[in-house]
């Protein structure tokens, strides 16, 4: 599936493919000596017991040629693994930060999308991290998947062969809404994606959507808010953003409700410390704070934003 869509992938299913054909060969193998053994010794065909001294040869062959076949899988997964590991010094860098439970990629000019964009025969790095749990991302079509930890960068690195657009998702629980952290990667020829790149002035929420946000959508889709809070009034995680600028909400403070006004004050204090008020109804402790990630102007500008979902 999706052969040849990165300079792993054809590799890679070799070497799955002998160690299954292998496996599978042996499985059937011993399956069906056993049932010859079970057949032919059964005891009211061998009623006494024989002692049996055994056979050299026998036992050489058994444990040299399984030595050899697990040797040819060691070499050919080490030399996989030595490719997954050595990328070209001239690889283009993306950076890429996994949250509960969206996706961000982050360019070298400071462009930043939800979706990976990548230019079709020419070497990518993406360095990987999280910006809460354990998440792992997952190209099943170039055969790659890297942990990402907290604290830790990790990295991968390809080359797309194949224009198209390729399923990226979590492979690590990561909490409620881990079955739908999923983006994509999306390869375009080398022209394409130059005039993508260079583009600033846009930033897409999924392949195939050009239109221009504002800056306050355009922070949101960056952050992955969109994962937790709708903007069409459907519950997530968290509170939709649609209707709530202006309006008062009943919010837990120290173990105390009280009500509160949706404005930029409380949309400013939700993002630097989004668990001093939990909105009833919600969970705590699953947002983490943004603090020192944007600043209040641009808290202002998500404050806009939700302002015009009213």
């Amino acid at each position: 599936m999706f052969s040849g869509a990165s300079n792993f992938t054809d590799n890679v299913d070799r070497t799955f493919m002998f160690t299954f054909y292998v496996s599978m060969f042996f499985l059937v193998g011993v399956t069906i000596v056993m049932l010859y053994f079970v057949y032919k010794y059964h005891k009211k065909r061998r009623p006494k017991s024989e002692h049996i001294e055994g056979n050299v040869l026998l036992e050489v062959i058994w444990t040299v040629i399984p030595v050899i076949l697990v040797g040819f899988m060691f070499v050919f997964g080490w030399t996989n693994w030595k490719r997954m590991k050595s990328p070209p010094k001239n690889a283009f860098l993306i950076k890429s930060t996994a949250r509960m439970w969206s996706w961000s990629f982050e360019y070298p000019n400071g462009k930043v999308t939800d979706t990976l964009y990548v230019p079709q025969h020419k070497p990518v790095k993406v360095d990987v991290t999280s910006a809460d749990v354990i998440h792992s991302m997952y190209i099943p079509a170039f055969r790659l998947k890297q942990d990402m930890v907290l604290g830790s960068t990790n990295f991968v690195w390809f080359v797309a062969e194949k224009t198209g657009i390729y399923n990226l998702f979590c492979a690590e629980y990561c909490g409620l809404r881990h079955s739908y952290m999923t983006t994509a990667v999306v390869v375009m020829p080398d022209k394409e994606f130059n005039s993508w790149y260079n583009d600033t002035s846009q930033v897409k929420a999924a392949p195939g959507k050009d239109k221009a946000a504002s800056p306050g959508q355009q922070l949101v889709l960056k952050n992955g808010c969109i994962a937790c809070h709708s903007i069409d009034g459907s519950q997530i995680v968290g509170p939709s953003f649609k209707g709530i600028y202006g309006e008062k909400t009943t919010v837990t403070a120290n173990g105390k409700e009280q009500q509160v006004t949706v404005d930029d004050a409380y949309i400013l204090e939700s993002l630097m410390e989004p668990n001093a008020k939990v909105v009833k109804g919600f969970q705590s402790g699953l947002m983490q704070p943004y603090k020192g990630t944007i600043s209040n102007e641009q808290a202002k500008q998500i404050a806009d934003y939700i302002k015009s979902l009213k």
